[in-house]
This record gives C-alpha cells, structure tokens and sequence, in this order.
C-alpha cells in the first residue's frame, strides 16, 4: 500500500508523529505562515494523543517539536484554536505559556467554499 505524501511536500507544513513499538500514540501538525509584516507565525491545526498515552508527556513533547521547527523556519508567534471545555489542552497550552490574544477573547468562524 502507498501513502499519499502530496500533504507533507506542501510548503510551510509541519507534522510531527509520536510513536511507542510502532504504533502512532500521538500527532501534531500545523503550518507556518507569512504575516502581512513578513514575519512568521505558526499555527497549530491539531494535536491529539491516544487516550492510554495523555498525561504522560507526549503532547508536550510534540508541541515542542513544532515549536522548534517553527522557530527554526523564523516564526516567533505560534496560535492554536480549543474548545472551551477541553480542560486538558487548555492546561497544556497554559502549562507551556500559552494565553488568551492580548486583543481579548477570541472567536472561530468556519466558512464553506465549495460550489
């Protein structure tokens, strides 16, 4: 079987794979963007942790991960989106330094762009 790699040659994505005997546990993917100052901001898409696997420092070290590259690629901003009641991302992401936008409370909206 061969995997479909056109995602991972896409410029300015980053992803990232936990893995323990082979199995994947964890993932975290996201992108590195251009700002309208030309600086670079990266933006995480996802990250998720097999149940059996969280608390035990997997997402940790994969958000460091993509924090280095991304510093490495010249960002010095990174951004990611979470539920309000996802408690365990919220602590990770404040555990880490992560806050609210300086702007205040922020909010996601989703646009459809198909036909």
């Amino acid at each position: 079987m061969t995997a479909k790699v056109d995602f991972l040659e896409t410029p300015n994505v980053m992803a990232f794979v936990a893995t323990e005997d082979d199995e994947v546990v964890g993932w975290c993917w996201g992108y590195c963007l251009v700002r309208p100052d030309a600086s670079m901001m990266l933006y995480v898409h996802g990250l998720e942790v097999v149940e059996a696997h969280r608390r035990k420092g997997t997402g940790r070290g994969l958000l460091k991960a993509f924090m280095a590259a991304g510093r490495q690629a010249g960002a010095s901003k990174m951004f990611v989106f979470t539920d309000e009641a996802n408690v365990a991302a919220r602590s990770l992401y404040e555990s880490m330094g992560g806050g609210p936008p300086a702007q205040g409370p922020s909010v996601n909206y989703w646009f459809l762009l198909g036909p």
